[in-house]
């Protein structure tokens, strides 16, 4: 199968949507499958990505990446956007190729950048399908990066939704990897979704070998933690990712004994220093790791006993299921795309949103009971056994051969 991707990003960005990216063409290309890759060029910041050219070009047996044309993404120093000029690169690209299928990840961010929905006037002139696949609830960033007083945010939101809808009905199908997310976008007015698992990790990654003695020493050379409670928090430093209310909740923690327990986050972005200057103030056992390698997360969330995340806009939550995967609890809020995987007071936590004393209550239970830790980490590995990319690579080409087989005929 020919295959054409416009995704949104690719490494060495690091998020739920490029390194979904990187293990499909991976498993696309050691199935004999060519995949033509679009995404935005990072060349603009390679102070940040010094090995951006890495993941450009031929990077895989019958994979090509070209980089489009970018500019900055709603101001921040680490992501880019394709630009309008870069489309016409996109529609030469695609026509040289001749794909089956054209799939797209995040079309209404491209399309804040090519003004186009992306892919579609392709597809239609060639007569070959075109599946989009929502990723993240762009809809719910604007009190989080723009503090927009509640009355307004929730115009804004109202007026466009029609736009994303409108988007995503063009489309032949509308991916989503849970039934939450579905329901989301029934309600915004998208008529055309399907759930599927679409997500994965390689659980054989996630070895108990990886646990050893001294590990953030030899590896971070962060000393004398072994006998703390580590909590992990992993992702992105953003505002969408929930650090206001961290922040908050940590200052208001006066259950928690923050003496008993190691901050570890990993991660970078534009609250860096803020989430550094306030968790120190509560505690000298925080440590910022920065950017952590795909490659490295698995024996990172091995060597820590809690993953901790605040964040109530998750699609589905990659790190959730890597977390789960590595044997250790989550503790979340019962918001978005993360109920579907925790289940509360079996293999992790669920807490109210917004609520720091629920928060510090649930966190406490985890912090002061390693033997639930254990049950719980048993129980959240099991959960997410059946879990692969290869499983997940091929759902979604079943999907794609049905919709190439449904436009023949």
């Amino acid at each position: 199968m020919k295959i054409a991707i416009i995704s949104s990003g690719f490494l060495p960005v690091i998020d739920g949507v490029t390194v979904t990216q990187i293990n499909r063409v991976r498993e696309l290309s050691q199935c004999g499958h060519k995949v033509l890759l679009f995404c935005p060029d990072y060349s603009q910041i390679a102070n940040i990505y010094p090995n951006w050219k890495a993941y450009t070009g031929n990077i895989l047996p019958e994979v090509k990446v070209v980089n489009l044309d970018s500019e900055s993404f709603v101001g921040l120093d680490f992501e880019r956007n394709v630009s309008r000029k870069s489309y016409q690169v996109v529609l030469q690209e695609l026509q040289n190729f001749q794909p089956d299928i054209i799939h797209v990840d995040e079309p209404e961010r491209l399309f804040t950048g090519f003004l186009k929905i992306p892919g579609i006037d392709y597809a239609k002139r060639a007569d070959i399908p075109c599946v989009s696949f929502f990723h993240t609830n762009l809809l719910e960033y604007g009190k989080d990066y723009f503090n927009t007083p509640t009355a307004i945010d929730t115009i804004v939101k109202y007026i466009l939704k029609l736009p994303l809808a409108w988007i995503y009905n063009n489309y032949d199908l509308t991916l989503v990897s849970s039934q939450v997310t579905q329901t989301k976008l029934k309600k915004l007015g998208v008529n055309n979704i399907l759930t599927e698992e679409l997500l994965g990790i390689d659980i054989e990654k996630f070895s108990p070998t990886l646990r050893q003695t001294d590990f953030f020493e030899s590896k971070y050379q962060i000393p004398n933690i072994d006998s703390k409670v580590k909590l992990i928090f992993l992702g992105r430093l953003t505002p969408d990712k929930g650090w206001k209310f961290t922040i908050d909740a940590f200052t208001k923690a006066q259950k928690v004994n923050l003496e008993d327990v190691a901050l570890i986050i990993a991660g970078d972005g534009s609250m860096r220093d803020r989430i550094s200057q306030e968790l120190a103030k509560l505690t000298p056992h925080t440590h910022l790791l920065g950017r952590v390698s795909p490659d490295d997360v698995p024996a990172l969330l091995i060597n820590s006993d809690i993953h901790v995340t605040t964040s109530e806009k998750e699609t589905k939550g990659l790190t959730i299921l890597e977390a789960m995967a590595a044997g250790i609890p989550v503790l979340a809020p019962r918001a978005g795309g993360l109920v579907d995987s925790i289940e509360d007071g079996e293999n992790g936590l669920l807490f109210t949103p917004q609520d720091t004393v629920d928060f510090t209550t649930k966190l406490k239970t985890l912090i002061d009971n390693p033997k639930l830790r254990q049950t719980m980490g048993i129980k959240a590995k099991a959960s997410v056994a059946g879990y692969s990319w290869e499983q997940a690579t091929k759902n979604l080409l079943k999907i794609w051969e049905q919709q190439i087989k449904a436009k023949s005929n």
